[in-house]
């Protein structure tokens, strides 16, 4: 094996490359459909959710729907984007998971179950995607 990676040849993949990636993947397209949902809630019925009274970064309903709605959509992107192997991918990813899971946070006052589930699944990608295992070769 040594004298393979010293001709500058190509490496294998790591299983748990594989792993990581695809489990990051079913994740975020995953996310992205909990967000689009719940922007197309907010969009479709603003009465759906409960507005707390004297929150600071008080948005109207409306607006949290479009940005759930186009962090959703970004989302299982750059998921489909990471099962089709993409080199920019993980970048990608993770920083979407970011924005979805600050976005999620200023969501927690009106549906606080919800954005909590998002924000940890938002984690564990990021920790899928940021493995050491993931840059290991068998």
């Amino acid at each position: 094996m040594a004298e393979y990676e010293s001709r500058g040849g190509p490496r294998p993949v790591s299983g748990w490359a594989v792993g990581g990636i695809t489990f990051a993947g079913t994740i975020m397209i995953m996310i992205g459909i909990f967000q689009a949902l719940a922007g197309l809630v907010a969009l479709f019925n603003d009465e759906f959710f409960v507005v707390a009274p004297n929150y600071t970064y008080d948005l109207d309903v409306t607006g949290w729907g479009w940005i759930h709605l186009i962090i959703g959509v970004l989302v299982a992107l750059a998921g489909f984007a990471l099962f089709a192997g993409r080199p920019w991918a993980a970048i990608v990813a993770i920083t979407l998971a970011i924005f979805s899971a600050v976005s999620n946070f200023f969501f927690i006052p009106y549906y606080p179950f919800w954005s909590l589930l998002v924000i940890a699944l938002c984690v564990w990608v990021i920790w899928s995607l940021t493995r050491p295992e993931l840059y290991r070769q068998t």
